[in-house]
């Protein structure tokens, strides 16, 4: 029995009560048994989506796993407890010693040097224990202590490979790091604890404590960290784990340490994969948003096509919620199958990248099923389809037959019912709702969301405006121009579902491009007079002056600036402990980890303060504090209160005297704490000097690095550009995730554009058929084709560019805080796509129904 034929024997069995619940099941699934038909561009806008969604989710979630179980590898022991510029005292030491095997290691940055050839190097100075989890492998194989071990009067080395490639030595050959002469005795290969340092701006060395002692970087006041990974030995259950570090805690209330567990290797790491996490998924729900234009166009053309089967329903008593809920079902069975086969290629994702790039991916990633995110994909998935396909099976609901049959002339827009508007507004707002509420920033999300709103209305305005345009437009004397401007403003012209799929997607592609391209230009845009040229670390307090006057007369442009620099800890703001206070998102940071200090006279350039009064310079009173203050708010400190900073194991508590607004963007000096000067009277500290050129000069920056490596080893030289090189390289490699996720968008967007197209060939060929008859020639319909692409296209292409250029201002001057600079190239390029995707589709339809004879249409009549 055919599906019109059991759809009147059903309306007849059940007369007004019709086919609802199983019945009308049963009817979409017997209809959907003859094939896909229409619906195949749905089905795989939505899969597209929900596999984006859910892949994002179902990597991040492996990567999240990897770190979870590789935790005690890449920490170093089950806790690590670290301090800045002291190592941990005997007491503290014996305490740790007493519950597990303990293995400490010091690392800070430093310069290594061999002949005319300097690089800055990540220093790790290991002991015997050393590691205490997993394995260092080398080459040549070997074990790691053998060697580091002395021979011929000197301590051994192992190093990054790059560090042999700058310096241009191989194994075997002398390396000099500070005061002291090593050899190379083999490259790294691997390393278990690498990933715990976060980003690497250098290549690492490895060296054994006496090696370290050797080199005489360890002064009062370096920036070096101490770090004492405990190993509690057996299994050891995260309570028990928890119970120990608030043991250590509460036995050494003032100690300072930053403690890490293996199950928070990296937190800052953890909270970046999260929001990476939600950026690529909010990209992907915009692919099921643009889908949904897909699905719109696709539940529209079905219900055009049945409305035979419709009528005989209507006829025959069925009523319009019979309709609708057959027509539903069909829908929703159809965005089963697609969220299915999404869900199934979410699922295998992790699988695939591991297989495939498993050796490229620097993090250790465990491929296994993930629920949830499988889940939230298949929810997007469901209330997309359910929001675009209710407006047109909504309407399916009031109208009558004899208008079911004219609708192949004149469409009736007609006008929703109240419960099925309403349930459209709770099906939006439970999409919208949905992916603020999973989402860890929820700032970003609703500006994510509100964006979308506004690009999708603000696009059928424009659609809306071009055919108001076309039709006010008087009758030019070009035949093809007419046909093109009536072909955009007639009933059932394809003007919206061109404009709105190929706007959303052109909009997202702008405002990506543009975002990655204030951030490349953020990063490497060094400003010469203004973005130092090289920072100087570690520079004795005694030395300083000394080693001024040598920059200045081994680069006489240089424009020097110095300040006294300490690393502290925050401890308790306001009398709350740092670790109870509840952070703003992008401002915990703060809370984590030994900070940057100093202590001036007068405000430090690039900042200038906004509340309160800066102290007097002959101040001598208690302790006084300058704070950052977006940074300030987002931790909850005000203007008067307190902030306690551990520094060199001594608590000190300072009141806010006033708060600054710095400028970060110029790479210059500055600190979140500025302390008055008497705040840290007595205490060791080092210099921190900046050197700034008018001209950039590649010559003269590498002379002077090797001439301070040879007469200042103990300094620490960073080139800003070496600096910014491996930033850029890191943002690169997030921006191709990017663009593969935004890649979806945009096929999407391809996919919804031929799906409009085809699903307006009957009437195309009905046009085409007719002027042909009249005269036409195939070229002057030709040109009428291209004329009615070319200017929808480019209508689109510049509300695109608009639009995405309006949207990543947004990003980048309000939620980034850098100053946006439009980009032409990446807009032109996008804007020039859109028109070739438009024009060339339209063609690529076209041609098929230029070349339909006359006479089979004709006969119909």
């Amino acid at each position: 029995m055919s599906a019109r034929a059991e759809a009147a024997a059903a309306a007849r069995r059940g007369g007004p009560a019709g086919p609802r619940g199983p019945i009308a099941l049963r009817l979409a699934w017997r209809d959907l048994r003859g094939g896909l038909g229409g619906y195949w561009i749905f089905l795989v806008c939505i899969a597209l989506g929900v596999a984006a969604i859910a892949g994002v989710g179902s990597v991040a979630g492996s990567l999240s796993a990897g770190l979870g179980r590789e935790g005690r590898t890449m920490l170093g022991g089950d806790a690590a407890f670290s301090t800045v510029s002291q190592p941990l005292t005997a007491p503290e030491r014996g305490w740790l010693e007493a519950r597990g095997r303990l293995s400490q290691v010091v690392t800070l940055r430093s310069m290594a040097r061999a002949g005319d050839q300097a690089s800055l190097v990540d220093v790790k100075a290991v002991d015997a224990a050393y590691p205490t989890a997993g394995r260092v492998d080398l080459d040549p194989p070997g074990p790691l202590d053998a060697a580091l071990a002395p021979r011929d009067g000197r301590p051994g080395l192992a190093a990054d490979a790059a560090l042999a490639d700058r310096l241009g030595v191989e194994v075997g050959d002398a390396v000099k790091i500070g005061a002291g002469d090593f050899t190379l005795r083999a490259v790294i290969r691997s390393e278990p604890d690498r990933l715990a340092g976060g980003i690497a701006f250098a290549p690492g060395v490895l060296m054994d404590r006496a090696g370290l002692d050797a080199t005489g970087l360890i002064q009062p006041g370096s920036l070096a960290k101490f770090t004492a990974r405990l190993d509690i030995g057996g299994p050891a259950d995260d309570a028990a784990l928890s119970r120990l570090v608030a043991d250590a805690r509460a036995a050494f209330p003032e100690a300072g340490w930053e403690i890490k567990t293996r199950n928070n290797v990296s937190p800052e790491f953890d909270r970046n994969l999260g929001r990476f996490t939600q950026f690529l998924t909010l990209i992907g729900l915009t692919a099921l948003v643009v889908g949904g234009v897909g699905v719109a166009n696709a539940v529209k053309a079905a219900m055009e096509r049945k409305r035979a089967s419709l009528a005989v329903l209507k006829a025959l008593g069925a009523p319009g919620g019979s309709v609708f809920a057959m027509g539903l079902a069909q829908v929703m069975l159809v965005a089963l199958f697609g969220v299915l086969a999404g869900v199934a290629v979410g699922a295998a994702l992790p699988y695939a990248a591991v297989a495939g790039f498993g050796a490229l991916i620097p993090l250790p990633m465990v491929a296994g099923i993930h629920p949830g995110a499988l889940a939230l994909g298949a929810l997007y998935g469901f209330l997309t389809a359910l929001v675009f396909s209710l407006p047109t099976l909504g309407r399916v609901h009031d109208v009558p037959v004899s208008a079911l049959f004219r609708d192949a002339v004149e469409p009736d827009p007609g006008r929703l019912r109240p419960a099925y508007l309403a349930a459209l507004l709770l099906a939006a707002a439970a999409l919208a709702g949905c992916a603020i509420l999973f989402s860890e920033d929820h700032r970003l999300a609703a500006y994510d969301v509100g964006a979308t709103l506004a690009v999708f209305a603000l696009l059928r305005l424009v659609a809306f405006g071009f055919m108001a345009a076309a039709r006010a437009l008087p009758r030019p004397r070009s035949v093809p121009l007419r046909l093109a401007l009536g072909n955009i403003h007639r009933p059932g012209a394809l003007t919206g579902a061109v404009v709105l799929s190929l706007g959303l997607g052109l909009t997202l592609l702008v405002t990506l491009a543009l975002i990655d391209s204030n951030i490349q230009r953020q990063i490497t845009e060094a400003r010469p007079g203004v973005t130092p040229s090289f920072f100087f670390a570690d520079v004795p307090n005694r030395e300083a002056p000394d080693f001024l006057a040598f920059v200045r007369r081994d680069a006489p442009a240089a424009v020097l600036e110095d300040v006294p620099i300490l690393r502290g800890r925050i401890t308790a703001v306001d009398g709350v402990p740092a670790d109870k206070v509840h952070a703003r998102q992008g401002a915990n940071w703060v809370l984590e980890g030994d900070r940057g200090i100093t202590f001036a006279t007068e405000p430090p350039k690039g900042s200038r303060v906004v509340e309160g009064a800066w102290w007097p310079k002959d101040y001598a009173g208690p302790p006084l504090v300058s704070f950052d203050r977006e940074l300030a708010d987002g931790i909850g400190l005000k203007l008067g209160q307190s902030v306690t900073v551990n520094v060199l194991g001594r608590p000190v508590t300072a009141k806010v005297a006033n708060l600054r607004k710095v400028d970060w963007q110029n790479l210059g000096i500055n600190f979140v704490m500025v302390f008055s000067p008497d705040a840290f009277r007595g205490a060791p500290y080092m210099v921190l000097a900046t050197a700034g050129f008018p001209t950039d000069d590649p010559a003269r920056d590498a002379r002077l690095a090797r001439d301070i490596a040879r007469d200042y080893p103990a300094v620490t030289t960073v080139r800003v550009r070496d600096v910014l090189v491996a930033v850029n390289d890191f943002v690169g490699k997030l921006g191709t995730a990017t663009r593969a996720a935004s890649a979806v968008t945009i096929l999407s967007s391809v996919l919804v554009l031929s799906g409009a197209l085809a699903a307006g060939r009957r009437a195309r060929v009905y046009d085409a058929v007719m002027l042909k008859v009249l005269g036409a020639t195939r070229r002057r319909l030709l040109l009428a084709f291209v004329l009615e692409y070319g200017m929808l296209g480019l209508g689109t292409a510049l509300f695109g560019v608009l639009a995405g250029t309006v949207a990543a201002w947004g990003v980048v001057s309000r939620v980034m805080g850098f100053d946006f600079a439009f980009a032409w190239a990446p807009a032109v390029e996008a804007a020039a796509a859109a028109l070739v995707v438009t024009v060339g589709l339209g063609l690529l339809g076209t041609w098929r129904i230029l070349g339909q004879k006359p006479a089979s249409y004709l006969r119909e009549l």
